[in-house]
C-alpha cells in the first residue's frame, strides 16, 4: 500500500533516512520505534507530503485517504466551538455539503433543471455515504472518550488548554475513518480512562495503522508490526514490541558471535600472512590470501539501544510505619466555587508504591502538591510520618534547571553534604551523560535529557518518600525502561502520577482512584485494579437486568390481558392488533439497541464506526415506532373506557 523506496533525507551533515526502503502492506498495524530525534516523524512528514525527500520516492494509490496527528496542533480557527471543530473531520464532505448548500440556494432562487436535481440527489448520496448525518454523534462519543464532558462541546477551541486541543484533534482524526491512520505519540496529554479508550478504538479500526509511540501498553496492544528506526536505516520486524524487543535481542546475539568468529578468522589469517611473506616459496599465496583478507565484508554490530549504566539508589533514611496521613481535607482553587476534595481521608504506609489514577481534573496533581506542601489545604491537614524525607518531581520539571549551569554542576549543588562527590559521574553515567555529556550546558538538553537530569538531582539526595507526576513525559522507550527498573528497586515509598499504563503496571503495588470529591484504595496492582472495577460494575448491570425482566414481564401481563379482553368489541379488536404490532416493532428495536450497547461499552472486535452509526439508526426507528405504539394506546384505552360500562366484570 505504502512503498518507501530508496528514500535519502538529511539535515546538513546529519543523516536521518538513509536510501531506506521498506513496504506498509494494507491492514498493517505498524509501532515505530527508535530514539527521540532519530527519523520518525519524519517520515511521516514525508508520506503526508509535508516533507520532500532528498532522494527517491514514497507510492500508495492516488485515493488514498490519510488520517495524520501531528505532536503540535496548529489551527487559525480558535473561536469555532469544540464539537463543530471535532465533527470537521473531513474536508471531502466539507466540500459536497457546501456544494449541496449552494445548489439549494440556486434552487430556492428559481433555478431548477435536471441536471442541478442529479447533482444535488449525488452529492446527498455521498455526504450520506461519508457518514455526514452522524459525525456530530461520532464526535460528542469520542470526545466523551477522551475526557471532555458534555458542557465542553459547546465551548471555544480557544477556551482550552495545549494538551487538551490535542486531544480534540485526536478526536477529529479518529472519527474520519482514513483509510490509513498515522498517530505520532497520541497517548501524549491523555489520562489512563482516555488511553484504555483509545486502545479499544484502535483495536476496531479496520485500516493501516502507523504509531509513533513510547508508550509499551499501545505498542503491545495494538500492533502487529513493528518498525525500528536507528542512524539512518528502518529495519522491519514482523511482530508488537515485545516481539521486536525479543527478536532484536536474537538477532544482535547472532551477529555478535558472527562477528568474534570473523575476527578470530581475521587474526588466523593474518598470522598465516605475515609466517608466509617470510618465506619466498609462499610469498604468492601470502599475497593471494591478503587480496581475501582485503575482501572480507565485515559483520556489523547492532547498536545496544538501551540505556547504559545501573543505578544503585542510597539507601533512604530510616521512618517509621507511616509516611503520610490525610484527615479530613478540602481543597478548591480559589477561582473556582468547586472543591476537588471534600472530607478526605487516606493513610500512607511507608514501603507502599501508589500509583493515582483518573480522569484529568480529578485532582491527581493538586493531591501530589498538598502532599508536599505546595498547595495548603482549605481544612483538615496533611501530616507527614516521623523523619520522612520528601523528593519531588512536578511536571514542570524543567523550571527547576538553571539553563547557564552544566549537567554535572546541576546534580552537584543538589548534593547532600556527606554525598561522595566522585560519585556523581556514574550517577550522571546511569542517567544517559557519560563522559563529556557531563559538561553539557542545561540550555542544550533535550526534554528527555532534562527529565533524567532532574532524577539524578533527586537520587543524589536519597529520599524516603518520593512524589513523581508525569515522570515519563518526554523519556523514550529505553529511558522509561531503566526508570521503571530504578523504581521496581526503590525500597521508599512512592507516589506516582503516569498516563504510562505499563509504567504504572510494573511499578505500583497499590492503586488510588480518584474519583468525584474522594478517593478509593486498591491494595493490589493495575491487573488488580481493573479486576476489582469490573466486579464493582456487575451487581449494577445485574440490577439493570432485573429491572428491564421486571419491566418485561409486566409488558407481557399487559398484553395478555388486552388479548383476553379483544372480544369485547370488534372495534376495540383492531385497536389492540394495532398496539400489538407495534409493540412487537418496538421490542425487536428495543432488543437490537441493547446489543449495540453493549458492543458499544466492551467492543469485541467489531468495527466501532459501524456499530455507532448503526446505533443512531436503529435509535431513530426505535423513536418513530415509540410513537405510534403511544399512539394506538391512547386510541385503545378510549375505547376500553367506552365499552367499560357495558363490560365491567
Amino acid at each position: 500500500m505504502i512503498d518507501f523506496q530508496n528514500i535519502y533525507k538529511g539535515y546538513g551533515e546529519q543523516v536521518l533516512l538513509n536510501n531506506v526502503s521498506f513496504r506498509i502492506n494494507s491492514g498493517d498495524r505498524v509501532g515505530v520505534v527508535g530514539a527521540n530525534g532519530a527519523g520518525k516523524t519524519t517520515l511521516f512528514s514525508i508520506i503526508t507530503g509535508e516533507l520532500e525527500p532528498d532522494g527517491g520516492s514514497v507510492n500508495y494509490p492516488k485515493d488514498l485517504r490519510i488520517g495524520c496527528l501531528k505532536q503540535n496542533l496548529k489551527t487559525d480557527d480558535l473561536d469555532i466551538n469544540l464539537v463543530e471543530y471535532t465533527a470537521d473531520a473531513m474536508p471531502e464532505l466539507r466540500a459536497a455539503a457546501e456544494e449541496i448548500k449552494a445548489i439549494e440556494h440556486k434552487m430556492s432562487a428559481g433555478e431548477s433543471n435536471e441536471r442541478l436535481l442529479r447533482r444535488h440527489g449525488e452529492l446527498q448520496s455521498v455526504f450520506e455515504q461519508l457518514g455526514g448525518y452522524k459525525l456530530k454523534s461520532e464526535a460528542e462519543a469520542a470526545l466523551s472518550g477522551l475526557g471532555f464532558k458534555a458542557g465542553d462541546f459547546v465551548q471555544p477551541l480557544k477556551n482550552f488548554s495545549g494538551g487538551w486541543r490535542m486531544r480534540a484533534a485526536l478526536a477529529r482524526v479518529l472519527i474520519a475513518r482514513p483509510d490509513a491512520l498515522l498517530l505520532d505519540e497520541p497517548s501524549n496529554y491523555l489520562d489512563i480512562p482516555a488511553v484504555e479508550w483509545l486502545c479499544r478504538f484502535l483495536k476496531n479500526y479496520a485500516g493501516t495503522l502507523m504509531l509513533i509511540s513510547h508508550d509499551r501498553f499501545l505498542l503491545n496492544r495494538l500492533t502487529n508490526v513493528t518498525l525500528e528506526v536507528n542512524k539512518g536505516a528502518v529495519t522491519r520486524y514482523a511482530g508488537n514490541y515485545d516481539y521486536y524487543r525479543r527478536e532484536r535481542a536474537s538477532r544482535a546475539a547472532m551477529l555478535d558471535a558472527q562477528y568474534q568468529n570473523q575476527a578470530r578468522k581475521k587474526e588466523q589469517m593474518q598470522r598465516t600472512i605475515d609466517r608466509f611473506r617470510a618465506k619466498s616459496t609462499k610469498a604468492a599465496l601470502a599475497k593471494s590470501m591478503q587480496k581475501a583478507l582485503d575482501r572480507m565484508e565485515d559483520v556489523v554490530q547492532m547498536d545496544d539501544l538501551t540505556v547504559k549504566g545501573t543505578l544503585r539508589l542510597p539507601t533512604p533514611p530510616p521512618a517509621g510505619t507511616e509516611a503520610a496521613r490525610i484527615e479530613k481535607l478540602s481543597f478548591g482553587y480559589e477561582n473556582s466555587n468547586k472543591l476537588i476534595f471534600k472530607e478526605l481521608d487516606l493513610e500512607i504506609v511507608c514501603g507502599d508504591k501508589l500509583a493515582f489514577v483518573g480522569y484529568n481534573g480529578m485532582g491527581k496533581t493538586t493531591l501530589l502538591k498538598l502532599l508536599i506542601s505546595r498547595l495548603k489545604p482549605q481544612s483538615g491537614r496533611v501530616v507527614l510520618g516521623h523523619h520522612i524525607v520528601p523528593g519531588y518531581l512536578a511536571q514542570e520539571f524543567t523550571d527547576l534547571l538553571i539553563m547557564e549551569n552544566t549537567v554535572y554542576d546541576t546534580v552537584k549543588a543538589a548534593c547532600a553534604p556527606n554525598f561522595p562527590i566522585n560519585n556523581i559521574p556514574a550517577v550522571l553515567g546511569s542517567f544517559g551523560f557519560p563522559g563529556d555529556n557531563a559538561y553539557k550546558p542545561c540550555s542544550v538538553l533535550s526534554g528527555g535529557e532534562k527529565i533524567r537530569l532532574c532524577f539524578a538531582r533527586i537520587f543524589v539526595n536519597p529520599p524516603n518518600l518520593l512524589i513523581l507526576d508525569e515522570p515519563t513525559t518526554h523519556l523514550d522507550i529505553a529511558g522509561r525502561e531503566i526508570l521503571q527498573e530504578i523504581l521496581q528497586n526503590y525500597p521508599g515509598t512512592l507516589c506516582l502520577v503516569s498516563h504510562d499504563i505499563e509504567f504504572v503496571r510494573n511499578v505500583a503495588t497499590s492503586i488510588i482512584a480518584m474519583k468525584e470529591l474522594g478517593v478509593k484504595k486498591y491494595f493490589g496492582n493495575y491487573d488488580y485494579y481493573l479486576e476489582k472495577i469490573n466486579q464493582e460494575n456487575l451487581p449494577a448491570a445485574e440490577t439493570v437486568k432485573t429491572v428491564e425482566k421486571a419491566d418485561n414481564n409486566a409488558k407481557a401481563r399487559r398484553q395478555e390481558r388486552a388479548r383476553l379482553r379483544q372480544q369485547l368489541s370488534a372495534e376495540k379488536r383492531a385497536a389492540e392488533k394495532a398496539v400489538a404490532e407495534w409493540e412487537k416493532k418496538v421490542e425487536k428495536l428495543d432488543a437490537r439497541q441493547n446489543e449495540l450497547l453493549e458492543k458499544l461499552a466492551q467492543p469485541p472486535g467489531a468495527d466501532f464506526g459501524d456499530l455507532m452509526r448503526e446505533s443512531a439508526i436503529v435509535q431513530d426507528k426505535l423513536d418513530s415506532a415509540t410513537a405510534e405504539w403511544e399512539k394506538a394506546m391512547e386510541k385503545l384505552e378510549a375505547v376500553m373506557a367506552e365499552n367499560a360500562a357495558i363490560h365491567e366484570e
